[in-house]
């Protein structure tokens, strides 16, 4: 005897409104950025930020978040369950700020991108605070945000290349995400240089070329 056929659009639905009576609207603004910015691990400071919400506003929305099964608290802060990545795409956010491109440049080939992510994962560097990470096979890509919630900067490392992309997420302080991706790029570069600071090689002194955006 064969089993009936299932209605996958059928459950999806019904999941859906499973979903809605369980968590608010709030709750699903949340999800809504850890999935239009694919965020592996998250904090609590850099998503209060990200979203412009109260401390306690959102201390009550992940405390949900956590009672239902979707996000978790991990060593970074937070993370999606599996649960958790099956529904955050349910009611994104249609309003998150244009991308502008602010830095292009080449990498030391001698070091691995893959040694410097975890050395710059969860720190803040002058005005940027740690937001959180996302990454592919191909890339990792490391998100700070200003304190004033204002700009948000996404540091992508591939093979032997850093771009910068810069989000206006309240206003158009283009100034203000150009200063901040200088700033970072000389953070990133440091720990770069970190291996070659004790030794007479080619890097010492050697200062990043970039290609800023008008």
């Amino acid at each position: 005897m064969t089993s009936p056929p299932v209605n996958t659009r059928e459950n999806a639905r019904s999941n859906q409104e499973d979903l809605e009576q369980t968590i608010g609207l709030r709750d699903f603004e949340v999800l809504g950025v850890i999935e239009e910015e694919d965020l592996a691990r998250f904090t609590f400071e850099g998503l209060k930020r990200r979203l412009g919400v109260h401390p306690e506003t959102l201390s009550r929305t992940l405390e949900r978040l956590e009672e239902q099964n979707i996000v978790e608290r991990s060593a970074g802060g937070y993370q999606l369950t599996d649960k958790g990545r099956g529904m955050a795409n349910v009611h994104p956010l249609s309003n998150s700020g244009s991308r502008i491109p602010l830095v292009r440049t080449v990498l030391p080939p001698t070091v691995p991108y893959e040694t410097v992510v975890p050395l710059l994962e969860g720190k803040w560097f002058g005005d940027l605070r740690w937001l959180g990470r996302s990454s592919t096979p191909s890339e990792a890509v490391l998100k700070w945000i200003t304190a004033d919630g204002r700009v948000q900067l996404d540091a992508i490392f591939s093979r032997g290349e850093l771009q910068i992309e810069g989000r206006l997420l309240r206003g158009d302080d283009t100034t203000k995400a150009i200063h901040a991706s200088h700033q970072l790029v000389d953070h990133i570069f440091r720990e770069y240089l970190k291996p070659y600071r004790s030794r007479s090689l080619m890097y010492r002194g050697v200062r990043p070329i970039s290609f800023i955006a008008n």
